[in-house]
This record gives C-alpha cells, structure tokens and sequence, in this order.
C-alpha cells in the first residue's frame, strides 16, 4: 500500500492535532501490527460524510489499509494513551490504551474537533501481557451499538467502520481478527486522571485539564475559576448520561471508571444489552456476580465514579485542602438533583406527560412494577402505551396485550387516563407522536446482534448491513421489518454476555 497518499484523496477535514501535543508521558507513539488481508464489512455513510470522507475513499484498499492499522494516516503519528481507573470498585494503577491507538484528528467542516482511534489494531505498552486484538463478535456488537446509540439521540463514541481479517484470536476458542475505527470529540476517561493523582505526578494535572477545557469547554478556557466550573459540567453530563440510559433501559456492564468519558459519552461497548423483560436488577455482565452494575444500580455508580474524578482533581482546586475538598463536594451534591430531574424528565416524556404533577413518579413506579410481575417486554410496552386514548371507553391495544397482571393494570390505567386528562389542551394524536419519538420500536437485542455475528463469521454480511440501516431509524415504524421488533424467542431473553473480547 502506499502510505505517501495526499490526504485529500481521502478526507476533506483537515488534522487537527490536539491530544497528540501533550506528547509524553500521556501517551506513547506505537506502530500498529497489521492484518493479513483485511475485509471492509461495514462503514458509516453518515459520519464518514462528517468526516469529509466519501464513498469512493470509503471503498478505497489505501483508507482500509489505514483503519485497520497497516498504513498510518499520512502526517499523523499513532499513539496509546496511559490512565489508571477503578474496576469494580477495585483501584488499579495503571492500565491505558491496551488494544487501541489514536490515529488521527480531524476538524470536521462544522469546526468541530473529532478524533479516530483503532480498538484491536495489536499491542501497545499497555496491553499487559495481551495481543492487543479484538475478535469479530465483540466488534460488530461495538460498531451496531454505537451507531445505534446515537440514532437513540444518547451522548456516545460512534463508529466509521468495522473491517474483519482471518487472523486467528485465540480467547475461550481460536477466533478471527477485526478492527473498529472508533470516533468521538475525545477519549480522555476519569482514569486518565486518577493515573497521575494516585502516581502522586499532580504536576500533570493542570496540562491535561487544560487540553480538556481548551479543546472541548472553551467557554471556560482562561478563566481563573475553569477547573470548578468544568469539573461541575462533567458531573452534570455524567448524570444527564445515567438518566437517558435508564429510559432506554441500557445496560453497560463495565462501569469502571476508566470507562466512563470526560465529555459525558457513553464509551467502551464490551458486555451491554438493553432490558428485554423489565427487571431492575437485571446483569447484562455474566462476571459481574455481585450485580455491581445491574441496570438499577447504574444511576448510584455514575455518581460514585463523578466521587472518584473528584479526588483525582483536588489538587486543581483552589485554597487549602480542606477548602478544595468543600468546593469538590459542592460539585458532587450537583449529581443528584441534576439526575433526578432528567430522569423525571424522561419518564414524563416516555409517558407522554408535557406537566409534571406531584404523584408522577407513583404513577411510573406502579407501571414498572406492573411490568417487573409479569415479565413484560420493556421496549415493547412502552411504545405500545401510546395507543391508549383517554377515552375509557377504547380499549388500550397492543400494551394490554404485553401485561399478566391483567387487574393491576386496568387500575393503573385508569389512573394514567386521568392523569392524561389532568394536561392542558391534551390531545391523544399529538401526544401519541410525541411519545413515538422517545419510546424506540427498534433496539439492538442481543439475539439480533448474535444472529447478524453468526451470518458475518460465515462471511455474509447482508444481515449486518439490514440491522445497521434499522437501528439508524429506531423510532420510525418500518413494516418490512416488524420482526425485528419481537421480543426474543423462548431462551434468548436477558443474553448475559462476557468481557472477553
């Protein structure tokens, strides 16, 4: 391949080098290991459009050879960032990027500053004995769920492509190799951090803070109160993030604070799942035996991780170090309210309430728990609620049909239909509408995602492409692909999956 290619062949966005400054010791330049005849399977048309990249470089073997780590981005170095972070309420001291490299930054024609990094393009001195690959099934998974995040409209790393290669993997079984070339405004973790705070190498801090503030907060770049001021809005993403993520009934699995975005993205899709059946203690993480981070604990761990950034930054705080510890405290007292007022928010709208009125939150909870008595589908009863009408006399299809508690739910629906009535101009079409644009009909199911694997590691890739061209449309009914809405077959329900990847 030739890696003197002019980059305007490929990319209308110019480099934008920022993180790759800092140099070291924040990361570390490291030549990627190839793979042996690599396959595109899958690309973004829509951000790489953003990118300023169009389908003929798309399909271009010089851009392949580029996002799977055989040739560099012309004029730019790769690089592996270190940081530490806390796995499963366990400190480790240092971990990083162990199978991925930053490998270019761009600014997009809208001036905005995105990032592209390779997750499985081989070892890295952080990779801690491993061979720094990713396998074919957890890559797909990563590539679908991000790009369905962000049709959700959920604050999320995205993905350019997905590109496969026989090179054996060797985890639980010999697997074969794949890429994703991954996309956000930055990877920077709180782990990044709490590497140079618990090292005691405070002095690296204030550089890092600063590229944050600078590159990604420049309403606070200067200013003499900017770490405060920034610290709160990261906490307050942190928990706007957790609130979308119970609405939608996402899962993470690995809430680690290496795994959790400076800029309140959802990052790292190892072991996810979104709830089939509504069960609050659900674990989509089959070694999470503890249920540290089953679905109703995720809104309590977000704030627990904001605690552990919080510490990590004392040190950027003014005053003494007991003022600076007053003032992190003020900032984390910011998470609880800013959270429960998103997730009521949320709820409402799912809900189809535009008020909220004193006795919603009862309202919800006794859905939910009609919900968790009977096992039924999560996603698939809320977008049925938008068909009941307020008048009593019209039977509530479609979400009556997903209920066992039959009795317990004729009552709360004649309490949710005077609630209904209670709104201002309340008109059952707008609203229907209205909760048809937050309650998706289409989500990635494990099974779906299993199934398209299934078909991709026999070298057919038509499933992947429909299931990707579905969840950019999450909220729209598609009536050729109503099956996709189901719920899972007896035995494919709750698929817990591992972090072996």
């Amino acid at each position: 391949m030739n890696d003197r290619i002019d980059l305007a062949v490929w990319s209308a966005a110019p480099l934008d080098p920022c993180y790759a400054t800092l140099g070291a010791p924040y990361h570390q330049p490291v030549a990627p290991t190839p793979l042996s005849q690599p396959i595109l399977l899958h690309h973004s048309a829509t951000l790489a459009r953003e990118l300023g990249l169009d389908g003929a470089a798309m399909g271009s073997p010089e851009l392949l050879a580029t996002l799977v780590g055989n040739n560099p981005w012309p004029g730019y170095v790769p690089h592996a960032s270190v940081y530490a972070g806390h796995q499963f309420g366990t400190f480790v001291p240092q971990l990083g990027d162990g199978r991925a490299l930053m490998i270019a930054e761009l600014r997009t024609q809208d001036g905005r500053h995105l990032e592209l990094q390779l997750k499985g393009a081989g070892r890295t001195p952080y990779s801690r004995g491993a061979d720094g690959r990713a396998v074919l099934r957890s890559s797909i998974r990563e590539y679908l769920c991000s790009e369905a995040m962000h049709a959700l409209g959920v604050p999320t790393t995205r993905c350019l492509s997905v590109a496969g290669a026989a090179d054996p993997v060797f985890r639980e079984t010999t697997e074969t190799a794949a890429v994703v070339c991954r996309v956000a405004p930055s990877f920077v973790r709180f782990g990044h951090f709490e590497f140079f705070y618990h090292r005691g190498a405070h002095q690296y801090l204030a550089s890092l803070a600063d590229h944050v503030i600078d590159t990604h907060f420049q309403h606070l770049a200067g200013q003499p109160d900017r770490y405060a001021a920034w610290l709160g809005e990261v906490v307050e993403r942190t928990a706007r993030l957790m609130a979308q993520w119970q609405t939608l009934g996402f899962c993470h699995g690995v809430m680690n604070t290496d795994n959790f975005s400076i800029l309140g993205l959802t990052i790292d899709y190892g072991p996810f799942g979104f709830l089939d059946h509504f069960n609050p203690h659900h674990i989509c993480n089959h070694s999470d035996d503890a249920g540290r981070y089953a679905y109703s604990a995720q809104p309590e761990v977000g704030q627990w991780n904001c605690a552990q950034l919080l510490q990590a930054t004392l040190p950027l705080l003014p005053g003494t170090p007991e003022q600076a510890v007053e003032i992190a405290q003020e900032i984390y007292a910011r998470y609880a309210p800013v959270y429960s007022q998103a997730a009521l928010r949320g709820w409402a709208d799912k809900l189809g309430l535009r008020e909220l009125h004193d006795g919603d939150a009862d309202l919800l909870n006794s859905f939910l728990g009609v919900l968790h008595r009977g096992k039924s589908d999560f996603t698939r009863s809320f977008r049925h609620l938008a068909r009941v009408r307020t008048d009593a006399d019209t039977p509530a299809i479609g979400v009556r049909e997903e209920i066992a508690d039959l009795a317990a739910f004729d009552a709360w629906i004649t309490d949710y239909r005077a609630r209904l009535t209670a709104e201002q101009n309340t008109d059952d079409d707008a609203r229907a509408d209205g909760m048809n644009r937050v309650n998706p009909k289409y989500i990635l199911r494990n099974h779906l995602a299993q199934a398209a694997i299934e078909q991709a590691q026999q070298g057919d890739t038509a499933e992947l492409d429909r299931l990707a061209k579905l969840l950019a449309r999450p909220f729209d009914e598609q009536p050729e692909m109503e099956r996709y809405a189901a719920e899972p077959p007896e035995g494919q329900r709750h698929i817990e999956v591992s972090c072996s990847s």
